[in-house]
């Protein structure tokens, strides 16, 4: 491979810049690419025409690339030929500087609360040359006020314009090669441990065991905790306060350490959006015998998020003859089956019969068991698939369609390569072993996987093992007991907002809290196996992303979207709540801006919602502290009060949102330098609204007032839905309504008005006024009907 070379000046930094990306430079790494957007690089979908020394890598699309080219040409078009021929390679380095995947080291933006750079951090030398040739571009490149101080003064410019950091200055960051060493890729220490990030999704758990999906479109996801209650969480990740299923009163288990009976498994039927249906797994005790019991429920069909408790069908009870070795998993495979996963009865050594129950093909435990779950309204509730491996095997339960299984812990579908669908129906597993190895399968139908004979590649009982029509399959992967005792089967990523991830299979170990991958080498069908860690250093410093986890790893899931997920608890007790859900994210590389983009389906909440607050932070990384600016001299009139007393708002009230803007950011989310932190008090309009009576802090919700003709007033809730309070909602800035309040929920506005009744809006117009209603003042109603709102940004809608 070429080295990269820093060639100074003009557009021969643009040549080195390609050779840096496209080579990819070999050094030790240590580097934190960050865009603008405070998100990881990408590769753009459609090739830049304009900044082409980042097309194969970096922070533009392309969209971005041609207002990039716009910006420049506006620049260029007020110079002459001469100054073209000097300053175009200058103008267009820093201009594409926004696209480079260190974006936000050179405009000094790792740190969402402070300004952003109009220049890029540049390095000495090449703003000394930059200065000498073409100091005539820094008004059209910047409206900084302090560059245009400086800007005749080569030392202080210059000065002004460096880095804290100077390994990033542009353009000697090119030429280093710590930072561009596999720029893109998953990044890896020295013991080849890759370097991810997480996200908390959810928390305040106990034990959870499960996430699924119900693949209908809403991405909803549905989290089970091991003592018999599931919860729903909507795609904001807000929690609805009543369970989605509560059969606690059922469930076996108990608060002791380790308990592995409970609730242990559920999925989705593949046509749930149509039949509403889902199955469970958990443990129950009939008399003095403790089984495990497969149920069929449905969904309530006047309540999408609420089991119909009634509906409970027992499709299959099995006797369990110790406390251990459950099983759990229950999973819908491609062929549309539902596939059940039992442990071999517990104890050590599968010390059931002659040989055990997984070698007993007589018996259901110790095995996989595959069943047709439809049409099951008449007749039996369950029937066995006609290519079953053992349908005519004498003696032998019909039902099985794997065998020699110890414990499998979470098994997964493969949901195969995006493009190629190579992989697809794939199914993974991972069995937990007896006292020296951990392994990792894939089903195949009818095979022996060998336990009690063999533990991962070894023989467990060596007479079993020597026996010649064993026939077992062997696992991918076996790992000793040095590195865990208990294996949690994962998923091969097949998401699509982190490209680098496809194809790798994750997992880990519950005992020892190690996250592992295998990735599968396609030439020989061999497995790699690479460590993952938590990044170090700076590789998980974004906004929302952390570096920790508690140890002990439960469990593994994906979403609708396929992104993958993984829940781990600090105490091993199904009563302690001390459970968290983590999303697995790849600070190297994201995919493309809006490629992963889907639109949620409604859905409708009879329930209150809870607020996710996430309680993990980084760890290990000292934020820099910034040197803020002196602040400058003020009015001393108190604004906010000023602001407060003209518009007249009562205590708790949210004050008015212009409902356009006359100027729209010139950075999203970011305050450019020369912005004021106030806007001017906009003038009282007609048809303005505020929320008022919401709870301290909660500036979404409240009691709808309306300003007409100089006066506040209250809006009765005759004819109020959710049209109406969509059109509020917008006004303020909220992108829909959840709700529309009715019978005064936050309060009566007893010393106002009634200004508005009987309104009646297709939920498009601009505000109430423009909508039917009876006229201003007139009413047929009282303030015990005053009308609320709760406003938000998600996609569900609660119903009243």
């Amino acid at each position: 491979m070429r080295q990269c070379v820093r060639v100074p000046g003009g557009l021969g930094v643009l040549r080195a810049l390609t050779v840096c990306v496209l080579v990819l430079c070999i050094a030790p790494a240590a580097p934190h690419p960050q865009c603008l957007d405070f998100k990881p690089p990408f590769r753009p979908l459609r090739e830049l025409q304009f900044c082409v020394m980042y097309k194969e890598f970096g922070c533009c699309d392309y969209e971005k690339d041609q207002q990039l080219r716009a910006k420049y040409y506006r620049i260029m078009d007020n110079f002459d030929y001469y100054g073209y021929a000097n300053c175009a390679g200058f103008v267009l380095e820093m201009i594409c500087q926004e696209c480079s995947p260190f974006a936000a080291h050179l405009f000094d933006a790792e740190d969402p609360t402070t300004p952003v750079r109009t220049i890029p951090g540049l390095c000495p030398d090449y703003c000394s040359q930059f200065w000498n040739k073409c100091r005539s571009t820094i008004p059209l490149l910047s409206d900084d006020p302090h560059i245009a101080e400086v800007k005749e003064d080569r030392t202080r410019l210059c000065r002004y314009l460096e880095l804290d950091d100077a390994d990033y200055c542009y353009p000697h960051l090119l030429s280093d090669q710590k930072l561009t060493l596999n720029l893109g890729r998953v990044q890896s220490d020295v013991d080849g441990c890759l370097q991810l990030c997480l996200e908390e999704v959810a928390n305040g758990l106990r034990n959870p065991l499960a996430m699924v999906h119900a693949n209908d479109g809403t991405h909803r996801f549905f989290v089970a905790e091991q003592v018999g209650l599931v919860w729903t969480y909507l795609p904001d990740r807000s929690k609805l306060e009543k369970p989605f299923l509560n059969i606690t009163k059922v469930v076996l288990t108990s608060s002791w350490e380790g308990d592995e009976r409970g609730f242990l498994g559920l999925t989705f039927h593949p046509k749930h959006k149509y039949n509403r249906k889902l199955y469970v797994y958990y443990s129950v005790e009939v008399g003095f015998d403790e089984r495990i019991r497969i149920s069929e429920f449905q969904v309530s069909a006047h309540d999408m998020n609420v089991v119909d408790h009634a509906s409970e069908r027992v499709i299959l009870e099995i006797d369990e003859p110790a406390s251990n070795h459950n099983g759990g998993q229950l999973l819908f495979a491609d062929d549309g089956y539902l596939y059940i996963f039992t442990g071999d009865g517990g104890m050590a050594g599968d010390p059931f019969g002659k040989y055990g129950n997984a070698q007993n093909k007589s018996a259901l435990l110790g095995k996989v068991l595959r069943i047709d779950v439809d049409n099951n309204s008449r007749g039996p509730l369950y029937r066995i698939p006609p290519d079953n491996p053992f349908v005519q095997n004498w003696g032998a339960r019909p039902e099985v369609y794997a065998y020699g299984v110890r414990n499998m812990w979470r098994c997964s579908v493969d949901r195969g390569d995006p493009r190629t669908k190579e992989g697809k129906g794939r199914i993974f597993c991972g069995d937990v072993g007896q006292n020296k190895f951990e392994e990792i399968d894939i089903i195949e139908k009818g095979r022996n996987f060998g336990w009690r004979a063999k533990e991962g590649f070894s023989c467990y009982d060596k007479k079993l093992c020597a026996n010649s029509s064993l026939d077992d399959v062997l696992p991918i992967y076996a790992y000793p007991h040095t590195m865990g005792k208990s294996v949690t089967g994962g998923y091969v990523y097949r998401g699509c907002e982190y490209p680098n991830m496809n194809g790798m299979y994750i997992f880990g170990d519950f005992m020892s809290g190690r996250l592992m991958s295998l990735q599968e080498d396609r030439n020989t069908g061999t497995w790699k196996y690479n460590e993952v860690c938590m990044g170090k250093g700076m590789t998980c410093a974004f906004p929302g992303l952390i570096n920790n986890y508690h140890q002990y790893i439960i469990s593994f899931a994906e979403d609708e979207a396929g992104e993958l997920y993984f829940m781990s608890t600090g105490v091993p007790s199904a009563t302690s709540p001390s459970g968290v859900v983590y999303k697995v994210v790849d600070p190297s590389r994201r995919a493309p801006p809006r490629q992963c983009h889907y639109d949620p389906l409604p859905v409708r909440v009879k329930s209150n919602l809870i607020k996710f607050v996430p309680q993990e932070t980084l760890t290990g990384l000292e934020q820099p502290h910034k040197a803020k600016p002196e602040p400058q001299p003020t009015d001393s009139s108190d604004w906010l009060q000023e602001l407060v007393d003209r518009l007249g708002l009562p205590d708790g009230a949210t004050p008015p949102l212009p409902t356009t803007t006359t100027k729209p950011p010139r950075r999203k989310g970011r305050r450019r330098k020369g912005q004021t932190g106030t806007e001017s008090v906009r003038e009282l309009q007609n048809g303005m609204v505020r929320l008022v009576g919401g709870e301290r802090g909660q500036s979404d919700r409240g009691r709808v007032e309306l300003y007409v003709n100089g006066e506040w007033g209250t809006v009765c809730d005759d004819l109020w839905n959710i049209n109406n309070a969509e059109v509020v909602c917008r006004q303020l800035g909220f992108t829909r309504a959840l709700k529309a309040a009715k019978n005064s929920e936050f309060g009566e506005g007893k010393d106002l008005r009634i200004l508005l009744d009987d309104v009646q809006c297709d939920g498009t117009e601009s505000s109430l006024l423009d909508c039917q209603h009876t006229g201003v003042g007139t009413n047929n109603c009282a303030h015990y009907e005053d009308a609320g709102v709760i406003c938000g940004t998600s996609g569900h809608i609660i119903e009243v």
